[in-house]
């Protein structure tokens, strides 16, 4: 049995880039919603918990978003509908595309959790519901004082629950119920602005004393594997489909430039760089690794699957009784018969298990009891491993997206959780840093599958036909891009670069399939191609017709932008 285990619980807040690229407003609301409700909340816990550890990974397109909301509350010129909704003196004097707004936007949450729990919010959703049910134009036919509601309403229910336990003014808003008055809606809207103003200074704080390393993601969260080479799918899914294209133009280049400033960014918010990074997504393959290596990272992280991919590859592959033999420890890459360099990149592998318990199974479940059982796991990892070095459990998940499926968006689960953890004398809460600072032995990786998080392989990203038209398309601007950079004047280059880097994000990629909401699949077509467009704009080239012409049949065509189903398989959005 092993005296010691160390845990690493990693938490990534992601959000791509919800700006529409030419009026600079936001067509989805996550952004500041995750910072009124998540990341305000896990900040909380571990305020609460000084002796918890934790890795938390913010990515720079998701923290400079956070800036421009904080201008939005310091300047009063809100860019966001349900912010202009909120700050309004009565819902009547909302225009037409803003009421469109806040009727399909603020239903957009988990109704069993964050609709239904709260009466006052339930008589708004059950109204709409027969409204449209038999046919009324609701935009028109509710009221200005309906419209204010739902949108207080919507605000409360996004809100933490520590920030629930904290504040007096929620605890009056959720009493009284309906007919908010502009007062209480400004009081409402300041306090949405003081805590997402408060997001980047309470994480920096928990980092400067150690509680919690931080880690960064290449700035838009880019698929790299693949954007150096289309290929990398078909290490796992040999017959795959690939692209028209042949390759992605300059991508490690283009990958390189998203590390850096992900370092530069990170050290200016943070004051210091990133130990490590999380790659979007967990896609990995050796160039991938090489590249991080070089821009200083210590370690990086990813899925299960790569490892056992890896590992079968090599002729490596573990039985059932060796997998977590093989799965705590970190990792090297070096050829079989080689010595690992010490100062060489750590790689640590997800427990997939663990992880999908805490995102996908306890929400169900009584939060002590989860907590309980969450430990229990640990306790007879530690029991059976009869390796010399201190097993490393790594479970790795979304720090935002699995919380609305919990009661009291898992305040009782994390709080409990965590005291058990930090008062457990076998479990040890840790960080990937301090994992690498007490020399834990790093095991050799012959070679590196490229894989992700999701399954192990690359194929949520690449291979079905939407899915390579869209590569294709990013290809073909990245092609244009290339032909007249240099004849920009430098301010002109770096709008192009900034526009080029938001559609080199991976959610675009993701949300395309047949599998996905339609809703949903519509909304991340039209910014990725509203985002595609601006950036020939920027170019000064004139905008292919295939985008101009959809983009402008949805504009026509009213196109609803509503969150629908969240990053993995989420009920609200973002």
């Amino acid at each position: 049995m092993s005296k010691r285990l160390d845990l690493v619980l990693f938490w990534h807040m992601h959000q791509p880039d919800y700006r529409d690229a030419q009026t600079g407003e936001f067509r989805l609301p996550w952004v500041y919603l995750h910072a009124l409700k998540d990341y305000s909340d896990m900040a909380a816990h571990l305020e609460r918990h000084p002796q918890m550890r934790a890795v938390v990974n913010f990515v720079p397109v998701l923290l400079r978003q956070l800036d421009d909301y904080c201008d939005q509350f310091a300047t009063g010129q809100w860019r966001d509908p349900l912010l202009r909704a909120l700050a309004a003196n009565s819902g009547e004097t909302l225009c037409a595309s803003d009421r469109a707004q806040v009727l399909d936007l603020c239903f957009r949450a988990n109704a069993r959790t964050m609709i239904e729990p709260f009466a006052g919010y339930a008589r708004l959703a059950e109204l709409h519901r027969r409204c449209t049910a038999d046919g009324v134009d609701v935009s028109h036919y509710l009221s200005g004082t309906y419209l204010t509601d739902l949108a207080t309403w919507y605000h409360l229910a996004w809100t933490g629950e520590t920030l629930r336990q904290d504040e007096p003014l929620l605890r009056r808003l959720f009493a009284r119920g309906n007919s908010f008055d502009a007062s209480e809606r400004q009081s409402l809207l300041a306090l949405v602005g003081r805590e997402v103003a408060r997001v980047v200074p309470r994480w920096r704080a928990l980092a400067e004393r150690g509680q919690v390393e931080l880690s960064s993601t290449p700035d838009c969260h880019p698929l790299a594997p693949l954007m150096i080479d289309f290929a990398a799918a078909r290490a796992t899914q040999p017959q795959c489909s690939l692209p028209r294209a042949r390759r992605y133009p300059g991508g490690a280049a283009r990958v390189s430039a998203h590390v850096e400033r992900a370092f530069a960014e990170h050290a200016h918010r943070f004051g210091a760089a990133p130990r490590g990074i999380w790659p979007a997504e967990g896609a990995v393959s050796a160039p991938v690794c090489a590249l991080l290596e070089q821009h200083g990272s210590r370690w990086a992280a990813t899925g299960e699957g790569v490892l056992m991919n890896s590992l079968h590859a090599a002729g490596l592959a573990p039985g059932p009784q060796m997998r977590e033999c093989m799965l705590y420890r970190p990792y090297v890459l070096a050829p079989a018969g080689t010595s690992p360099d010490a100062s060489a990149l750590r790689l640590f592998f997800r427990d997939d298990r663990l992880s999908d318990l805490i995102g996908f199974d306890y929400a169900r479940r009584h939060s002590g009891e989860a907590a309980a059982q969450f430990v229990a796991e640990l306790e007879s990892i530690a029991a059976g491993w009869e390796q010399p070095a201190v097993p490393v459990v790594s479970v790795m998940l979304d720090g935002e997206n699995a919380w609305e499926h919990f009661p009291y968006n898992g305040y009782y689960f994390l709080d409990e959780l965590y005291r058990r953890l930090a008062a457990h004398p076998v479990i040890r809460p840790t960080t990937f840093a301090a994992v690498l600072e007490s020399g834990a032995p790093a095991a050799p990786l012959p070679a590196l599958t490229p894989g992700s998080w999701v399954y192990g392989d690359l194929a949520t990203w690449l291979g079905a036909p939407e899915k390579n038209r869209a590569w294709d398309l990013l290809a073909a601007a990245k092609s244009a891009y290339d032909g007249v950079i240099d004849t920009l004047s430098p301010a002109a280059r770096a709008e192009a670069e900034r526009r080029l880097s938001v559609c080199e994000g991976s959610d675009w990629f993701w949300w395309f399939g047949d599998y996905n909401p339609e809703q949903t699949i519509a909304s991340f077509d039209l910014l990725f191609r509203t985002h595609l467009s601006r950036l020939y704009d920027s170019l000064g080239l004139p905008v292919p017709a295939e985008l101009a012409e959809r983009i402008h049949a949805a504009n026509v065509g009213g196109e609803a932008e509503g969150g629908g189903s969240m990053r993995r398989g989420s009920a609200a959005g973002g």
